[in-house]
């Protein structure tokens, strides 16, 4: 009996070393891909000096190209990653990059008549659109409050203020909750009428602006405890986790204003994939979901609830039951349920960069929550670790490429930075797993 129990402790031992030392190699492989494989790739190239802000479009070997229009989104993203690495490094070059992106926001990207960050403007900042969304002026607030965060530049903070205010007024739906994603320019919400096409968003509520205010209220929340940020973030963590969250454990992508799922599942197969775009289970927003949820809670609460973290793994598990590659790795970006065939069919094989990001820290996050668990997370981290560095990481170049390669090498050489890519994703995932592996060592 004594003989077995020291045999079984020696495995366990050895086992748990085995692990150890993987993380160690991880952790390096992560460090070089954070900062020599990323964030060097990107600044100070991608820094405007001629008009602010940051130029959005690279190609493939890292060479600036096109007009180089400027999104809201991206904008944001450029001053969160520099922020963030300013504190991640303790380097204080990067707070003057992303004052430089904070600058541009204020003068160039908010409508200094009625208020709201534009969408799109041109290089230059002349506004291409009168539509704003809330999407966009979320993630101004979380690279605002970021750049305050690392900078304690008030006027960022103010700014923060204001931009929440501005979509208190005119975004939230005091009525039905959450908050309308399509803005005339005077703040009006845009109505969706009887002839917008089946196949547009125009006029929905919808999970992806959903989360993404969730995660901004969540970046203000940190450096502004206000009582009402308070109440709209805790009104998102409910409304995702148990509104726009299914039964079976995925997000439902769009609502009618009142909260009803837009749905196509008892259509003809035809019409179903037509509107996919509208209608289908995306993977990676589901296991991106489960880390916005839990970090939210424990930013209200000091930890996550059971209710949180129960609906996160369901999440999380059936994305991996339904939307892992179990050969080489990897979430596919979307499947659906037809009424007419058993379980969900993958409609989309293809594997795009970002999900493969938010899943290596919700991987590595739900591994140390779930040791021993029977889906195995930390062995399916390791895995997807492997996949990017394999099919996703340009080892030659730099930067990820949007696709992995496995089932689309055509974007080996296509674009590696354009206005819905850039280093948010993979540099929060990285930086997130590093000191997660960090914590895990001590």
């Amino acid at each position: 009996m004594k003989l077995k129990f020291l045999i079984a402790t020696l495995f366990i031992t050895t086992s748990l070393s085995a692990q150890t030392t993987n993380l160690d190699s991880i952790e390096l492989q992560m460090r070089y891909a954070a900062k020599q494989g990323l964030l060097d790739k990107y600044y100070p190239r991608n820094i405007d000096t001629l008009y602010g802000g940051y130029l959005s479009t690279f190609s493939f070997d890292f060479k600036p190209v096109g007009e180089q229009d400027k999104m809201i989104v991206t904008q944001s993203r450029n001053v969160w990653s520099t922020a963030k690495a300013a504190m991640f490094y303790h380097d204080t070059s990067y707070i003057s990059m992303s004052r430089h992106g904070f600058y541009f926001l204020r003068d160039k990207m908010w409508d200094s008549t009625y208020g709201g960050f534009y969408n799109l403007v041109t290089r230059d900042g002349t506004p291409k659109s009168m539509i704003k969304e809330a999407y966009g002026n979320a993630f101004a607030i979380y690279g605002l409050s970021a750049y305050y965060e690392c900078s304690h530049d008030e006027t960022a903070l103010n700014f923060a203020k204001t931009a929440f205010m501005w979509l208190e007024k005119y975004s939230h739906d005091s009525i039905y909750k959450g908050y309308y994603q399509h803005l005339n320019r005077d703040g009006s919400h845009v109505i969706r009428t009887a002839d917008v096409k089946s196949t547009s968003d125009l006029g929905y509520k919808d999970q992806n602006s959903s989360i993404h205010i969730l995660e901004a209220l969540t970046e203000l929340y940190k450096v502004w405890p206000d009582d009402l940020v308070r109440q709209r973030l805790q009104e998102m963590l409910e409304l995702i986790r148990d509104k726009i969250v299914t039964p079976k454990g995925y997000l439902q992508l769009y609502f009618t204003y009142d909260w009803k799922p837009v749905s196509y599942r008892d259509s003809a197969d035809s019409i179903i994939k037509k509107n996919h775009y509208i209608d289908h289970v995306s993977f990676g927003h589901d296991v991106e979901t489960a880390y916005l949820m839990q970090e939210a809670d424990e930013t209200l609460n000091g930890k996550a609830s059971a209710k949180t973290l129960a609906v996160g793994k369901k999440m999380v598990d059936h994305a991996l039951k339904n939307g892992w590659d179990n050969s080489a790795g990897g979430f596919y970006d979307e499947g659906y349920y037809f009424k007419n065939k058993p379980g969900i069919t993958i409609t989309y094989n293809t594997k795009n960069w970002w999900a493969q990001a938010e899943a290596l820290n919700t991987l590595l996050m739900f591994s140390e929550m779930y040791p021993g668990n029977s889906m195995n997370y930390q062995q399916k981290f390791f895995k997807e670790w492997q996949y990017v560095q394999t099919y996703l990481i340009d080892h030659e170049h730099g930067d990820w490429y949007e696709e992995g390669l496995d089932n689309s090498p055509e974007y080996k050489t296509k674009l590696k930075a354009q206005i819905w890519k850039t280093t948010y994703h993979n540099f929060r995932a990285l930086m997130n797993c590093i000191n997660r592996i960090d914590s895990l060592k001590k």
